[in-house]
């Protein structure tokens, strides 16, 4: 073997050795930040960390030239700066909260739970009847504010004669935040409680319609079964559901159409998720590696990390394949607000909760179910509560849609509008009551 052969070998050696020194120094540095849940900022793991690296460098440099003691020190540098960017905050670590809405007012409502949540009211407008009943809005997230998508068809519900309030979840949003030990699904549901109870001192008016899409139709369908909930809420409105229990959470069943999930260019912007601290805190929480309160970041720090980019496919898929190259804007930057770590925390309290099924079958409140062709949802999240809820009087398949019902394309908006209107008047509905509880199983064999 020549001279020129040796050196490379030995060279490509040395570069290997080192390569691996970083990577086995850097996955020391993430071992430890899940077993200590990434305790004070990550800095005690990358302390530790560059300890034992300094010191297996040091021993294994003994007796040798200071020059190979240098180079024996140099992967433990490198790791140590790699590993250190996920120590130090980018975002700021105090609550930033979204810009008022010049198209609405934002008002603050202190809770009897504690809970201190922003609310938005739509007064009726226009020449349709007026209802005698107010309609509160639960959006999706489960701890997402609400987008400017979702508050243009507000408005358009209150331009057909509806009495319109929507509340964004303590933690989301304008809303304030919450210890993250106190985020859970029962804890949502006794925050509408309260809003309905404050509601109720507002207005004397007594009961209020309640329209609750995605995860807020799983706060919606858990009051249903909660009699001193029910008992406030005159009509109710389930909009493609997410899992209302753990037994349900744990189904893997079919989904609807198509959606654009996979099709769809991707979102535009920047993204957390390309920062390490980020990456790595929103990554092991998704993999239940570190807990939603983990010392690695702060709930407000993530709240403020987190873009719309971040969410990825998880916006195509909330829209029909066809729709994959016309995907609207759901949001902006300055309004747009999702918690990750508190999202995470109230869905493992659904996946840790019991049945809902016993207690639901004696819900009465008049309800109807709303189900999209192309939705990503499993299926039998939406039939369970078809299957489980007496109180359903009617289902409202709507075609073309995907889970997001209301997507501002085409006609979309107003036939929404119109299945929702027409139920909380007690009117014919627009489309077929499909499916019905014994169409179910038809309806699940056909793939619909």
């Amino acid at each position: 073997m020549s001279v020129f052969a040796l050196r490379l070998v030995r060279s490509t050696a040395r570069v290997a050795t080192a390569v691996g020194s970083v990577v086995a120094l850097t996955a020391a540095f993430l071992l430890l930040i899940v077993l200590t849940d990434g305790a004070g900022s990550g800095l005690p793991a990358w302390g530790v960390t560059a300890v034992i690296g300094a010191a297996v460098a040091v021993r294994r440099g003994r007796r040798r030239p200071r020059a190979a003691r240098l180079a024996l020190l140099l992967p433990v540098l490198l790791a140590a700066a790699l590993t250190a960017s996920v120590c130090v905050p980018t975002a700021p670590t105090a609550r930033r909260y979204p810009p008022a809405l010049p198209s609405v007012e934002t008002r603050h409502w202190d809770l009897s739970t504690g809970s201190r949540v922003a609310v938005y009211h739509y007064p009726p407008t226009g020449s349709a009847p007026r209802s005698a009943v107010p309609l509160v809005y639960l959006n999706g997230g489960p701890v997402r504010g609400i987008s400017l998508l979702d508050h243009r068809f507000l408005r358009l519900l209150a331009s057909q004669g509806h009495d319109v309030y929507a509340y964004e979840p303590a933690g989301a949003g304008r809303s304030g935040l919450l210890p993250m030990d106190q985020y859970s699904i029962s804890r949502s549901v006794r925050d509408l409680a309260a809003v309905l109870d404050h509601l109720d001192a507002k207005q004397a008016r007594g009961d209020a319609d309640v329209l609750g899409f995605s995860s807020g139709a799983v706060v919606l369908t858990r009051a249903l079964a909660t009699p001193v909930v029910a008992a406030h809420i005159h009509r109710a409105i389930i909009a493609e559901p997410g899992p209302m229990d753990g037994p349900t959470a744990r189904i893997e069943g079919q989904r609807g159409r198509p959606s654009a999930r996979g099709l769809a260019p991707a979102m535009k912007g920047p993204r957390s998720t390309h920062v390490p601290r980020y990456a790595v805190a929103f990554g092991l929480m998704r993999l239940g590696l570190l807990t939603p309160g983990t010392g690695l970041i702060g709930q407000a720090e993530g709240d403020n990390a987190f873009t719309a980019a971040d969410l990825g496919s998880d916006t195509a898929s909330a829209y029909c394949a066809r729709d994959a190259h016309r995907i609207p804007a759901e949001d902006t930057a300055r309004n747009f607000s999702f918690s990750p770590a508190a999202s995470l925390r109230v869905q493992r309290t659904v996946k840790d909760s019991p049945s809902l099924a016993p207690r639901l079958k004696h819900s009465r409140v008049p309800a109807m179910l709303m189900i999209a062709e192309c939705s990503a949802q499993v299926r039998q999240w939406a039939t369970a509560v078809l299957a489980a809820d007496p109180g359903i009087r009617r289902t409202q398949y709507l075609p073309g849609v995907g889970h997001h019902l209301w997507n501002g394309l085409d006609g979309d908006n107003r036939r929404a509008a119109a299945v929702i209107t027409a139920f909380l008047r007690d009117a014919p509905a627009p489309l077929p009551d499909y499916p019905t509880r014994a169409d179910v199983p038809a309806f699940l064999r056909a793939h619909k």
